[in-house]
C-alpha cells in the first residue's frame, strides 16, 4: 500500500497528518510507503517533517514551485511503488477507517472512489452552502465536457491498482484540481472498471480553496482535460511505461 499525501504550507498539521497514516497502515498490516509530496510550502513544512523520515518507509519529494495538487498527485503516483496506491488530502484522515471498504471494491474493480454523496457515505461536517451550490454547478459541467463520471469526482479519497495508476497518470495533462476528472475519464476509456464507494469525511474549515476565485481556470483545464480524454481513447494502456522517478528531495 501506497498513500500519496500532497501538502501545502502544513506545518501545523503535518505531524499529525504523518503520525495518524503511519498509525493506520501499521495497524493494517503488510508493506507500505507514505509518500509525502510538497508543493513548495514556504512556512517550516519540511522541517515539521523531518523526525518522521527517519522511518524509509516515509519519503519526502519537495517541488522545485507551486506546480498545482495534480501536478503533485501525478508525481506521487508515477513514484509510488505500491500494488495498491491511495489518494489521500491532507485533511482525509478521518477517511482512513473507509479505506478497507475501498480495498473490498477493487476485487471487481481497478479504481475505488471515495464518495461524500455514494450510499453509506457518513458526513460530519459539511462544506459551507455557497462552495456547495458552486461545486454543484461545476460538477454538472464537468458531467457535460467530459461524460459520466461518478458522482463525487472531486472527493480526495481514490484508490488505485498500481497498474491503473501508472497507465493513467502518465497521460493525465492538468497540473491543476481538475485533474481527478481527467484521471477519472482517461480511467474508463481505457477500459478500467471504476466503483464509487461511501466513505466518513469531514470538511475541513482551514481548506484553502475557494472555487468561485479558481473557477475560469478550472473550466479552460477542463477543456485541456476533454483533449487528453479524446485521445486517451485511441490508444490502449501501455504494458511497459517509460517512466524514470525524479530524483526524492
Amino acid at each position: 500500500m501506497s498513500i500519496v499525501i500532497p501538502v501545502l504550507n502544513e506545518e501545523n498539521q503535518i505531524s499529525d497528518i504523518l503520525e495518524t497514516a503511519r498509525s493506520f497502515l501499521e495497524r493494517r498490516g503488510g508493506d507500505w510507503e507514505i509518500i509525502l509530496v510538497d508543493n513548495a510550502s514556504t512556512d517550516r513544512t519540511p522541517q515539521s517533517a523531518e523526525p518522521f523520515l527517519e522511518e524509509k518507509r516515509i519519503r519526502y519529494l519537495r517541488n522545485d514551485t507551486n506546480r498545482g495538487k495534480g501536478y503533485s498527485i501525478r508525481r506521487g503516483m508515477l513514484e509510488a511503488s505500491g500494488d495498491l496506491r491511495l489518494m489521500c488530502d491532507a485533511d482525509c484522515s478521518a477517511s482512513l477507517s473507509s479505506l478497507p471498504h475501498l480495498e473490498e471494491a477493487l476485487a471487481d474493480a481497478e479504481v475505488a472512489v471515495g464518495s461524500r454523496l455514494a450510499q453509506g457515505a457518513r458526513v460530519s461536517r459539511q462544506q459551507p452552502l455557497r462552495r456547495r451550490v458552486v461545486g454543484l454547478g461545476f460538477l454538472v459541467l464537468t458531467h457535460l465536457m467530459l461524460g459520466r463520471l461518478t458522482h463525487d469526482v472531486y472527493c480526495g479519497f481514490k484508490l488505485w491498482r498500481g497498474n491503473a495508476a501508472r497507465a493513467v497518470f502518465e497521460r493525465v495533462t492538468v497540473d491543476g484540481w481538475v485533474f481527478d476528472a481527467e484521471a477519472l475519464a482517461i480511467a474508463q476509456q481505457l477500459g478500467y472498471r471504476v466503483r464509487e464507494v461511501g466513505i466518513d469525511w469531514t470538511n475541513r474549515p482551514s481548506s484553502r480553496l475557494s472555487i468561485p476565485d479558481v473557477l475560469l481556470s478550472a473550466v479552460r483545464e477542463l477543456a485541456s482535460a476533454r483533449r487528453a480524454v479524446r485521445q486517451a481513447a485511441s490508444v490502449r494502456p501501455a504494458t511497459e511505461h517509460s517512466f524514470a522517478p525524479s530524483a526524492e528531495l
